[in-house]
């Protein structure tokens, strides 16, 4: 069992910069990548990054969804077991619920989802 928590986001202008953070705990060590994904009310929920965490040549690696490729960074701490999101430049589109994600033995976890809200 993986457990996550998550710590920020909140309101902010067009142009402004938010940071996400999330904190795993549990089962730790069987995680093999951690992501973040948005969803806004009517819409799917979608891929905003993803990064690595195991493999030679996969650790670290990351990927990042078309909605806000260029104005994201993903980063971890795997000895804390942290992940964090950078956000930046942020739109009136990018309000939504953003959730931390955890893929871990063929199963993934979730935190409790932090709103980010973006408004003039």
């Amino acid at each position: 069992q993986v457990y996550l928590e998550q710590s920020g986001g909140g309101s902010v202008r067009p142009g402004g910069s938010l940071r996400l953070s999330c904190k795993a705990t549990g089962s730790t060590d069987s995680i093999t990548l951690m992501k973040w994904v948005r969803q806004s009310p009517g819409k799917a929920r979608e891929l905003v990054s993803l990064i690595w965490r195991s493999g030679p040549t996969t650790m670290n690696h990351t990927n990042y969804g078309d909605s806000m490729k260029g104005r994201v960074t993903i980063s971890q701490d795997i000895a804390k077991n942290t992940v964090d999101l950078q956000m930046r430049d942020l739109e009136i589109g990018d309000t939504a619920m953003y959730f931390c994600g955890a893929h871990a033995n063929a199963v993934d976890y979730w935190g409790q989802g932090a709103q980010v809200t973006v408004s003039p």
